[in-house]
C-alpha cells in the first residue's frame, strides 16, 4: 500500500512539474538577450552526434551511422577507414576529439559501439587513430568495454582531456542498471581515466582494488552523453539522462559514487516508484537536476568575448524538447535557463569553435552557429 501511495505521489509530483519551475531551479524561459541569428554551416546530416575543430579551422563531425565528415571549404567528404559499428538502438559513431597537441602528433579520438570481444551485441570502444587525406590511419582500439550486449540504449561516450593531458571518457549502463553502475568489476556506468596512449594511470582510484575495471575514475553514473572540462576550475563535469525526471549535472570527483539507481530525482517510465531515496550516505549529490527531464546531450561553457552577456553559462542541448539550453550559474546555483536555439530539432552536439562561435549539431538538419549581431 505503502509502494502504491508513494508512486501514485512522485508520479503526481511529476506530472505537476511539467508546467511549473523545476524543484531545483528556475523554469527554461526565452532568451533575455535575444540580438543574435543562428546561420547553417552544414547541411543535410542525419544525427551529428559528435564535432571537432582541426587546426586549419575545417571540421570533423560524426554521424551516428557510422560515417566521419569532414566539413572544409564548404564541402563535405567521408572519411574512410572508420572503425566499424554496431549501428543499432542508441549506438554507433559517437564523439570524436582531437589530442590536446593535435597539431604534433595527429591523434584523433573516437568512441562508437563496437561487436569486438566476447558476447552478442556490442559495447562503447574508445580508439585513436592518424588522418592522411581522406583516410584515418594508424589506428589503436584503447579500450573496449564488456561483455557486450544486444541492448540498444546507453552507450555514454563522450570524450574531453584534462588540463593534465588525461584522457576522460564516459560509458552509460548499457540498460543493465541493477548490476553495473556500482559494480567496480563490471563495465557501464561509470566515467574512466586512461593516458592518451590507453595506458592505466597508476593513480586511478581503483588500480588496487582486487577485480576492479583499473580505468574507472568515478561510478554510479546512469549515461553520461555530456562531459566538459570546466575552463575556469579544471574540473570535468558530465550531464546524464535520468529515467523519467532526474537528468542531472555532476561534478566528477575521484574514486566519487554518484548513485545510480540507489538514488535518484526520477520515477520510472511507467510512472512507479524506482526509488524512495534521493540521497544516501557515500553517494554524490548532483550540482543540478532537471524535473521533468530534457534528455541532455552535448555540453560546453560560454568562453567567448563574442557573447559578453552569456560569459561562463553552460550550453547542454535538450533531445526531448529540441532546443539548446543555457543555464547561468551563480556558485553553485542555476539562477536562470534559457532556450538560445528552438524549434529546429534536436540538438545533439554542442562546442564553442576556434573562431569563438557556438557551433550545435541538430538531427534531421547539420550543424548551426550562433551569431551575435553587429549592434
Amino acid at each position: 500500500m505503502k509502494s502504491l501511495f508513494l508512486s501514485l505521489l512522485m508520479t503526481s509530483l511529476y506530472v505537476a512539474c511539467m508546467g511549473q519551475t523545476p524543484p531545483n531551479g528556475p523554469e527554461v524561459t526565452e532568451p533575455e538577450w535575444d540580438n543574435y541569428t543562428i546561420e547553417t554551416v552544414v547541411d543535410d546530416l542525419k544525427i551529428p552526434w559528435g564535432m571537432a575543430f582541426l587546426p586549419d579551422g575545417s571540421l570533423l563531425i560524426t554521424e551516428r551511422s557510422g560515417e566521419l565528415i569532414h566539413f572544409k571549404n564548404g564541402e563535405k567528404t567521408e572519411i574512410s577507414g572508420v572503425p566499424a559499428v554496431w549501428a543499432k538502438g542508441q549506438g554507433g559513431l559517437l564523439d570524436v576529439e582531437l589530442h590536446p597537441d593535435y597539431a604534433n602528433n595527429g591523434w584523433i579520438y573516437l568512441s562508437y559501439s563496437s561487436e569486438e570481444g566476447p558476447g552478442d551485441g556490442a559495447h562503447t570502444a574508445i580508439s585513436r587513430a592518424k588522418l592522411e587525406g581522406d583516410r584515418l590511419t594508424n589506428q589503436e582500439v584503447l579500450y573496449k568495454a564488456g561483455p557486450n550486449t544486444e541492448k540498444g540504449q546507453h552507450y555514454g561516450s563522450r570524450i574531453v582531456f584534462d588540463k593534465d593531458g588525461y584522457l576522460f571518457f564516459t560509458i552509460g549502463e548499457r540498460g543493465n542498471r541493477d548490476e553495473n553502475p556500482q559494480d567496480i568489476t563490471r563495465d557501464g556506468g561509470k566515467v574512466y581515466r586512461l593516458h592518451d596512449d590507453g595506458k592505466v594511470p597508476t593513480d586511478n582510484p581503483f588500480v588496487n582494488s582486487t577485480g576492479a575495471k583499473k580505468a574507472i575514475y568515478s561510478y554510479g553514473h546512469r549515461n553520461p552523453q555530456g562531459m566538459i572540462v570546466h575552463p575556469e576550475t579544471g574540473e570535468i563535469w558530465v550531464h546524464e539522462h535520468g529515467p523519467r525526471g532526474g537528468d542531472e549535472i555532476n561534478v566528477v570527483k575521484k574514486g566519487a559514487n554518484y548513485g545510480w539507481p540507489e538514488i535518484s530525482y526520477g520515477i520510472n517510465y511507467n510512472g512507479t516508484v524506482l526509488t524512495e531515496e534521493t540521497s544516501k550516505p557515500g553517494m554524490e549529490q548532483p550540482l543540478y537536476y532537471w524535473v521533468p527531464s530534457i534528455a541532455p546531450s552535448g555540453f560546453d561553457v560560454v568562453s567567448s568575448d563574442r557573447y559578453p552577456q552569456w560569459q561562463g553559462d553552460l550550453l547542454v542541448g535538450s533531445l526531448s524538447f529540441a532546443y539548446l539550453e543555457k543555464l547561468t550559474l551563480q556558485g553553485d546555483e542555476v539562477t536562470k535557463r534559457e532556450k538560445i536555439i528552438d524549434g529546429m530539432g534536436r540538438v545533439r552536439s554542442v562546442v564553442m569553435g576556434p573562431d569563438g562561435y557556438i557551433y550545435a549539431g541538430v538531427e534531421g538538419k547539420g550543424v548551426v552557429k550562433i551569431v551575435p549581431s553587429a549592434n
